[in-house]
This record gives structure tokens, sequence and C-alpha cells, in this order.
């Protein structure tokens, strides 16, 4: 049975594969297509270690191949996950003890979009093999300036992996996150 997480709570994740779905729908009525994308940046103290620790529509696949990008959702229509990013657990380098999860609004000044204009957010872990789902977080706040989240991370604590779920925005987009952890 899934675990339904609020702001701030943690899982262990305590599988070898996972999958990070990632979900929205557009507000009815907005005006331009919602593109949405999905991040990862895997971290070493605070940092990326170099650019290929960096998972996003222009580089699918992590440089220990641990991390890979399933493909980019141009509109978020439909049920389901609209972007997911695959995890091997035990191809992470031992180095990386932390893997940040984002969700960015392409494209946000020219089109003039927020998280705002965006509904039904959230972010599930489940099991590559099973389908299972181990944990659903749901983001219920109304980010109405904001253009890049923060979904959840996954992080090493004693060698195991853990799943937080973190849910902050912030104004800037996807370059804001790079910014912020690229050395």
């Amino acid at each position: 049975m899934a675990i339904d997480l609020k702001k701030g709570q943690r899982v262990e994740v305590g599988l070898q594969k996972v999958a990070v779905g990632l979900g929205w729908d557009p507000n009815d009525g907005t005006g331009a297509a919602f593109d949405l994308d999905a991040s990862a940046f895997m971290l070493r103290n605070g940092k990326i270690p170099e650019e290929g620790y960096f998972v996003f529509y222009n580089n699918l696949v992590s440089a220990d191949h641990a991390v890979q990008h399933m493909g980019d959702a141009l509109d978020g229509v439909g049920d389901g996950d609209d972007e997911t990013i695959q995890v091997d657990m035990s191809a992470v380098d031992p180095e990386v003890d932390e893997i940040i999860i984002v969700v960015t609004i392409h494209e946000y000044e020219t089109r003039r979009q927020n998280f705002g204009q965006v509904r039904n957010s959230f972010i599930r872990i489940y099991d590559i093999i099973s389908g299972n789902e181990l944990c659903k977080y749901e983001l219920d706040e109304d980010f109405s300036v904001e253009s890049a989240i923060e979904f959840g991370r996954l992080y090493r604590r004693n060698s195991a992996w853990r799943f937080e779920a973190v849910g902050r925005g912030y104004e800037g987009g996807l370059q804001y996150f790079v910014d912020k952890y690229v050395s």
C-alpha cells in the first residue's frame, strides 16, 4: 500500500530500481500550452560533480547511467504520469549523495505562466519491476508566481536511500536550479 506523504515527510525507499513519476494538469482556459519539464540534479555536497549528472530533456541519461529521463511531454494533457525519471539506485555513483527532482515551466516568461495556473501536481515513487507505488506526494499549495518547483529529493543516509517530499517553489525556471547546483 502506497504512503501519501505531506510536505517535509520522508520514507525509506528500499528498492533497487525506482521510477519517479511526475504529473500535472494545466487549468482550463489559461491560454498557451503548458510545457512543464522534469529534471534531476545528482549532487555531491550540494553541487553536481560534472555536467553529465544533470538529467533533463537535452541529456536523458546520467554520466553513470543510473538515472534516465524517459522523454519530454509537451502539454501535460491526460491522466497519470506526464514525465518519468527512472533511477537504478545500485548504479548511482557512490560519490552522489542526493538527487533533486524538479519541475519547471518551459518559456514561462514569454508565455506568462506560473504554477498557480497548474493543478493536480504530484510526484510518486514506484517499483519499476512490479509497478507497485511506494509513496506519493500531491502538491497542494498555490504557487502563484513561481515557475520552478523542487518536488522532492532522493538522498543517502547510512547507505540507504530515502525520499523526502519537498514542495518548494522558486521564480526563475530551470535556470534557477542550474545556477544553484552547477559548480
